[in-house]
Formats: structure tokens, C-alpha cells, sequence
């Protein structure tokens, strides 16, 4: 056993040069070696599995296949109808109204500038909120012009019912109501 396992951690060596240079020195002054185990083979794939799935895949290829040409699947005799699903009611007033645009080209290029501008607005937002003092002062006045407004507006009745007037004509301006 020790004989076995000397022979498996040694590399013998031999006289001759490795580089052109120098001969190796001899194995009594080198240190000793140590070799891996070989791994084993892979194991062969049987080839009535390999039969088994490439018959699989083909019949998966046939279904496909057959479901986008309107065919009958080939396990089954009859077309299978799908039961239609019900969308919730936002989306189906959505695909209404998308329906009604004329101009779908300008609606998204709209709806796309509209994103980036809110992306880059937060990006700058975001830019001035790790500036060192800013924060603190539009913070400062922003409690600031909050008072304001509640003294302005909201203190006395005559005020908030100005403010109530304005609001609800600017409101029906943005409806388009008369």
C-alpha cells in the first residue's frame, strides 16, 4: 500500500532539459509531487433517452405548429376553444380610448418625452438634494411659503372661498367645461 501510493505521488523525472538552458536537478533535491486521481468518464447517454426526448421535442415542434396554423393539435381530434377572460374595466376603457386616437404616432412620442422628462427631473432632484447645504434652505422655504399660504388662503372665510372659486374654475378650464 505504501509502495502504491509512493508510485502515484511521485512524477518520475527525467535528464533532460526543460528550457535549453539548465538540466532539472535530481528528484532527491526536489520536492516531491503530488497528482490528481483521473476523473471518470462521463457516462454515456443511453440512446433510447436521447430517442425519447428528440421524439418529445418533435411532437412539441408538431403542437406549435399546429396551434398557429388553426389545425387540431395531433393528441386531440377537436379544436380546443379557449373560455375568454374577462379584463378588468380599466383596461378595457384604455383599449377604448386608444381605439378613438387618431394620431397614435404623436400620442406615444408624447407619452415617451413625458417619461423621460420625469425621469430627468427626478435625476436633477435627486443632483441638488446631495448638494451640502441646499436641502436644509428649500426645506426652510418650503415651510416657509406654506405659512404663507395658509395665512393668505385659509386663516378667514372670505379667502377660502376665493380659493375655492379659483380652484374649481380652473378645474373646469382643464375639463373644457363651459
Amino acid at each position: 500500500m505504501a509502495s502504491a501510493s509512493s508510485n502515484a505521488l511521485s512524477i518520475p523525472s527525467s535528464s533532460t532539459l526543460v528550457d535549453a538552458k539548465a538540466p532539472r536537478q535530481s528528484t532527491a533535491a526536489s520536492p516531491p509531487c503530488v497528482t490528481l486521481p483521473t476523473l471518470p468518464p462521463p457516462p454515456v447517454q443511453s440512446q433510447s433517452r436521447a430517442r425519447k426526448t428528440t421524439a418529445y421535442c418533435r411532437k412539441i415542434a408538431r403542437n406549435v405548429m399546429a396551434m398557429a396554423t388553426g389545425e387540431a393539435l395531433a393528441t386531440r381530434e377537436a379544436p380546443v376553444e379557449l373560455a375568454p377572460t374577462e379584463m378588468p374595466e380599466f383596461i378595457t376603457t384604455l383599449q377604448k380610448t386608444w381605439d378613438k386616437v387618431e394620431d397614435k404616432y404623436a400620442v406615444s412620442t408624447l407619452a415617451v418625452s413625458g417619461l423621460v422628462a420625469v425621469v430627468g427631473s427626478a435625476g436633477l432632484v435627486s443632483a441638488i438634494d446631495r448638494l451640502p447645504l441646499v436641502p436644509g434652505f428649500l426645506e426652510a422655504v418650503g415651510i416657509g411659503y406654506s405659512g404663507y399660504f395658509a395665512y393668505k388662503y385659509l386663516l378667514f372665510k372670505p379667502d377660502r372661498d376665493a380659493l375655492l372659486k379659483k380652484v374649481k374654475e380652473t378645474y373646469k378650464e382643464i375639463l373644457g367645461i363651459s
